[in-house]
């Protein structure tokens, strides 16, 4: 596809929307998926043993050029530059949309620490940008922004020295504008209690040697809220990293991701599907083309 209209972009965009994928999921097969795909000409370009997976690799390498792209190439230049790149699965994890404050993060990287990385795609403002950092500058020791290189000078002129800035050039590569400080001692515990899942707040406080109150759930809230208030900002940040990658941790997808191709790696870890659910999926992105046109 030499040139597209914004309809067929837009098409190519929402094939790896979360819709498509539960679809594939839960029924191993998407009426969706067709519909979209006759909205742009990758059926004309397809080879005749081309496969749905194909397809999907297909419509992320012209989404992937400057200019096409949003925020799931994005996500995925991340997962797979960084999460699978420089760790692995089994030794780190991530977090999508993950709540700070009135901000949700992007991507989170939970390793050694927690790096949060903010997407600006072409298509995003930098108006929220400054409010953003603020927010996440409260629970992670680590901040980055990513983006295009039509971006980057308006973001060093808003967020702080401390803060990572990244490129995703033409050529799809991440290249660092400026490396991000890691700060864990400028974390805000109750910050860091408000995003987390209560289940996750027992369990931080247990490790820190701090006894839950025995008091009814609706004061429970406001209970742990005070002993988070009152934790060493350093020593939170490392239990909070320990038990996020415990409780949110992607080893269970690995199998999963390696059956996908790396297109769909990013909807993978970030789009939850039912593990009884797996192997539609795989199924479903194996199919040959010529029966996927056929899906209800």
């Amino acid at each position: 596809m030499k040139t597209c209209s914004s309809t067929q972009l837009s098409a190519l965009a929402r094939l790896f929307s979360a819709a498509v994928f539960h679809e594939m999921a839960k029924k191993g097969q998407s009426g969706l998926f067709r519909r979209l795909l006759w909205q742009t000409d990758l059926i004309e370009q397809a080879d005749q043993c081309a496969t749905v997976g194909d397809i999907f690799d297909a419509a992320f390498k012209i989404l992937k050029v400057a200019g096409h792209r949003d925020e799931y190439i994005y996500r995925s230049a991340v997962t797979q530059k960084v999460l699978m790149g420089k760790h692995s699965l089994r030794t780190a994890s991530m977090l999508n949309e993950f709540r700070v404050g009135n901000c949700k993060a992007d991507l989170v990287i939970l390793n050694g620490t927690a790096t949060v990385y903010e997407i600006k795609s072409e298509r995003d403002s930098l108006a929220r940008l400054s409010n953003q950092i603020e927010n996440y500058k409260k629970v992670f020791a680590a901040v980055n922004v990513i983006a295009s290189e039509s971006h980057i000078e308006g973001i060093l002129e808003i967020v702080p020295q401390e803060v990572g800035v990244l490129c995703l050039s033409k050529r799809y590569r991440i290249t660092p504008v400026r490396d991000a400080v890691d700060c864990p001692a400028r974390i805000c515990p109750v910050t860091v209690f408000e995003s987390l899942r209560i289940a996750e707040g027992v369990a931080i406080l247990q490790a820190m040697g701090m006894t839950v109150p025995e008091v009814p759930n609706t004061q429970k809230h406001s209970a742990m809220r005070e002993l988070f208030a009152r934790l060493d900002p350093v020593v939170l940040h490392a239990e909070m990293v320990r038990t996020l990658k415990r409780t949110r941790n992607l080893a269970p997808l690995s199998d999963l991701c390696d059956q996908l191709p790396r297109s769909l790696q990013a909807a993978a870890l970030s789009i939850p599907v039912r593990r009884s659910e797996h192997s539609r999926l795989i199924g479903a992105v194996d199919t040959p083309l010529h029966a996927a046109i056929t899906w209800n």
